[in-house]
């Protein structure tokens, strides 16, 4: 970049690291008169990227950012039918057969992945935020965290009964589950959680694996 070769990448890591590092990147850019694009890094495909910064050059303030910035999550929440009684690990175990979710499924399932693109967002929003800044809610059963991917499939469905009862519970409410990443840039924070939605809501009528802003 310091350098004038301009760079195209979809990789998180470099946008959602260390606060300096990624400073420095935009400062080499700058003065290297380089382009360093990153769109490909949240959203799928989505301008989110381009349109935060358009929002502040013309002088606009982001005040929060919120959406559904993982395509596995997306799709899993999507298919699941918690009202007629399927198993979530069934619909985990699915995806993963069907090549939606990594190859340890925990690797989508821990919010990680979620929780960088809130980083890149936020940084896009005027917040210097750090990953270990971010309040995130892992699906992954904390009894599972550590074994062997192999382990981790085989004992998933042991806790279906407690993602189960929150569906119930949103059910009861007349809503719905949903993955989202949310940046609040007027205090400054980070969340990644699974939060309950009207079922008129833009987040409740997603299909497939489709991102949502």
């Amino acid at each position: 970049l310091g350098a004038g070769v301009h760079v195209v990448t979809p990789n998180k890591k470099a946008n959602s690291g260390d606060l300096a590092r990624f400073k420095n990147f935009t400062k080499a850019a700058a003065e290297g008169n380089a382009h360093w694009f990153y769109e490909g890094t949240i959203g799928a495909g989505l301008p989110v990227v381009s349109t935060l910064r358009t929002l502040r050059a013309s002088g606009d303030a982001v005040r929060s950012v919120q959406g559904i910035f993982s395509g596995t999550m997306s799709f899993l929440f999507n298919s699941w039918d918690a009202s007629g009684g399927q198993p979530f690990s069934e619909v985990v175990l699915a995806a993963k057969a069907a090549g939606y979710t990594e190859p340890d499924p925990r690797d989508d399932l821990n919010g990680l992945d979620v929780a960088r693109k809130v980083v890149i967002a936020a940084r896009e929003s005027g917040v210097d935020l750090a990953l270990d800044d971010v309040d995130v809610q892992s699906l992954v059963p904390a009894e599972l965290e550590d074994c062997d991917a192999d382990t981790y499939v085989k004992r998933l469905p042991e806790f279906d009964s407690v993602i189960a009862a929150q569906a119930a519970e949103a059910e009861a409410e007349g809503k719905v589950l949903r993955f989202v990443g949310k940046v609040d840039a007027v205090k400054g924070t980070g969340t990644v959680e699974l939060a309950k939605f009207d079922k008129s809501h833009p987040f409740a009528g997603l299909q497939g694996a489709d991102n949502i802003l």
